[in-house]
């Protein structure tokens, strides 16, 4: 991967409704040019897809969550299909250490949270921190040593 490449991964994550036009324009490289390097690092699985950011709070999920799972009473399996299968669970991590997952939830106020809770308690302990600010979103993932400026 070279810097190029680099540069196209900063913008598309910048903003990723970008065109091959706006890009080969803003990177002074050709349509075709530019076009085959989309294409290499979509074939590389570099880039997933392509997808929008929705605003929580305007589709009316006010309240995010950082929710710690721990002493399951359930099979990892069955638990990681239940979460799949919940609209208000936007992430789900299977992590080491104490806590057995993390998930990240975004619901309609505390009544959004206390449904939630008394679902999660089913299947062990629940610890939720409600996010207060979000001083860091959607940075740019780039390779190791690369500034995300």
């Amino acid at each position: 991967m070279d810097d190029l490449d680099v540069k196209i991964l900063r913008l598309l994550q910048e903003n990723g409704r970008m065109n091959v036009t706006a890009l080969s324009s803003e990177l002074s490289l050709s349509r075709p040019s530019v076009a085959e390097r989309l294409h290499r690092l979509e074939e590389r699985g570099v880039i997933e897809g392509y997808t929008a950011r929705i605003s929580p709070q305007a589709v009316g999920r006010d309240t995010r969550l950082v929710i710690q799972m721990t002493d399951l009473r359930v099979s990892p399996q069955h638990f990681e299909q239940w979460v799949q299968a919940q609209p208000d669970i936007i992430e789900c991590h299977r992590v080491t250490g104490h806590a057995g997952y993390f998930l990240q939830a975004t619901v309609a106020g505390t009544p959004g949270l206390r449904e939630l809770v008394n679902h999660l308690m089913d299947f062990g302990m629940v610890q939720t921190s409600v996010v207060l600010a979000t001083p860091v979103a959607n940075r740019p993932i780039l390779p190791p040593g690369v500034a995300a400026n």
